[in-house]
Parts: structure tokens; C-alpha cells; sequence
């Protein structure tokens, strides 16, 4: 897996990581990530060996946990771990206040606000840690050369199609945004091998998308989800799946920083598909832009 995060910014903290790929970890996997974040040290203390007996795993799980979240081995991991317990206790006993907060009922309006934030930006470096560049790369391709793109979303996902959709067809891609599920099935059954349609749902259990990628797969489209989770339905379905990860909700299943995840990998796919001709991109842009002046008032 490509993310692109460590690239942009190397401070992201090994518990960060974990957070970012608990959803497509194995259940073994998973057992690891738990006694880390609990015990954030102990690899410091303990051989492979000796964690994957306290976790009840093998030696080898511990390794594919490692590079599940960035690190080619035990020992790079290590190192990791070293790295972020030399930030000073101080450091790390307010950042854990952070992100590990919810929502309380007696908190102060600025709690609430270093509640949201935090969640918010966990779950942006989450997915940006996660999100394939070369799948990425893949599906804007798709995209930009398809005969007719489909965006289907239901709910708080509906708004996210109807964006992507309105931002592609500004620059010349035949795009179309369903949230109700008998015009998404309609429109999923005519489509072909030269065109792509795009699934959204944070859960990746929204029976109503589920159906309409479906439908859009048999008729021969390349399939594209993006939700939280890889090993849900609407992800097993897709041809492509591009994670954007929640680590925790604040208060709601289906919180805004779910949603900030999702436009995130809907933004990095739309100017993807926008590098790929980027003067008939700009050129759009503007005469669209300027159809519209009038109806601006002047400053």
C-alpha cells in the first residue's frame, strides 16, 4: 500500500499509524494493535518472539503488522517506537489527552472545539497514511477516460457524490450523482466496460450503494469504493478500494470527520483527473467561471 503521508510529513507517531490501519488489519493483526496501544513501549522492552507470545500470535503476524503500518521490519519499528518515546512524557501525555478524547456532557465550548479538531485532523493524516497513490492513479485515469462516470452515495454520502459530480463535469467529465437507489439501478444497468462508477460509504454496509455498484459491476464498469472499512461489502464488491479511515467518532457513526475523509480522497482523485490535461482543465474552468460572473455582486 502507497500512502503518501510520510512523504509530506514524517512525524506521524506509530499509535497514529496503528489507528490509520486497525480497519484493514486481520484479526490477528488486530490483537497486536491493541496491546500496543495499551502498551506503547513494550516493543522496546520485547524480542518479536516475546511480543507475538503476549499478543498470542506468531512472529510472523508481528511482522506483517509492521509493515501493515509503514515499517519494513521489527527492527525499523523499534526504532519507531524509540523515536516517539524520546518526544518527552510531557509531550506525549497531552497528545494522548487528545486523541483518545470524546464527547462529555459537561465539556466547555472549548473542549468541544479541541474535541472536533483533533478528530478531524486524526482522521485526515489517517487517511492520507493509507490512501493507494498508484490505485489513485489508476481510477483518475479511469476516470478522465470514461464514456460516462457514476457517483452513488445515500444520505451525508449523497452530498459527497453530488460534489464530485458537479467538480468533473466542470472539466468536461460526463459525470452523475445518484442518492436514490431506483435511478442509480437504472442508470448502474446501463453501463459498460467504458465507464466507472464510484460507491461511497463510510461503513461500507449501505445496502442502497452496495446495490447500485453491484448493478454498475455486472454491466461491466470498473468499480470504485471508498469507505473506512476494507473488509466490508461495498469494498469485498469493488473492483478498486480506496480507504479514508475513521480512527474514532466523536459522538455520531457517521460524524463529519468521516465526511472530511471521504471529500479528501474524492479531492485527490478530481485534480488527479485534472493534471491529466491540465490546459482544457483550465480553460474549462474559466469559461465556466465566467458564464457565472454576472450573477456575483461586484466588491
Amino acid at each position: 500500500m502507497a500512502g503518501a503521508l510520510d512523504a509530506v510529513d514524517g512525524t506521524l507517531r506509530v499509535a497514529e499509524r496503528i489507528h490509520a490501519n486497525l480497519p484493514a488489519m486481520s484479526s490477528a493483526q488486530v490483537k497486536i494493535a491493541e496491546l500496543l496501544l495499551e502498551d506503547p513501549t513494550a516493543p522496546l522492552d520485547l524480542s518479536i518472539t516475546e511480543l507475538a507470545d503476549r499478543a498470542g500470535t506468531s512472529p510472523a503476524t508481528v511482522t506483517r503488522f509492521c509493515r501493515q503500518i509503514g515499517f519494513p521490519g521489527y527492527v525499523q519499528f523499534r526504532v519507531g517506537v524509540a523515536t516517539d518515546a524520546a518526544r518527552g512524557a510531557v509531550d506525549d501525555d497531552a497528545w494522548r489527552a487528545d486523541i483518545h478524547r470524546t464527547l462529555e456532557p459537561d465539556d466547555t465550548p472549548a473542549d468541544v472545539l479541541r474535541t472536533v479538531l483533533s478528530a478531524h485532523i486524526r482522521s485526515l493524516r489517517a487517511t492520507a497514511s493509507v490512501l493507494d497513490t498508484a490505485q489513485s492513479r489508476l481510477v483518475a485515469e479511469r476516470i478522465a477516460s470514461a464514456r460516462h462516470v457514476d457517483i452513488y452515495g445515500i444520505g451525508g454520502s449523497a452530498a459527497l457524490a453530488a460534489e464530485m459530480q458537479s467538480r468533473l463535469y466542470r472539466i468536461g467529465v460526463n459525470a452523475h450523482a445518484w442518492g436514490e437507489v431506483h435511478a442509480g439501478l437504472a442508470s448502474a444497468s446501463l453501463q459498460d466496460e467504458g465507464t466507472t462508477a464510484i460507491g461511497i460509504s463510510n461503513s461500507g454496509r449501505t445496502k442502497e450503494t452496495i446495490e447500485m455498484l453491484a448493478g454498475a459491476k455486472s454491466a461491466g464498469a470498473l468499480t470504485v469504493a471508498i469507505t473506512s472499512r476494507s473488509a466490508s461489502p461495498l469494498a469485498q464488491l469493488a473492483d478498486v478500494c480506496l480507504l479514508a479511515p475513521v480512527p474514532e467518532q466523536y459522538l455520531h457513526p457517521a460524524d463529519l470527520s468521516a465526511k472530511h475523509s471521504q471529500l479528501f480522497v474524492l479531492d485527490v482523485l478530481y485534480l488527479l483527473v485534472a493534471q491529466r490535461d491540465f490546459t482544457a482543465t483550465a480553460s474549462r474552468i474559466a469559461a465556466s467561471a465566467e458564464a457565472v460572473a454576472g450573477h456575483r455582486r461586484a466588491d
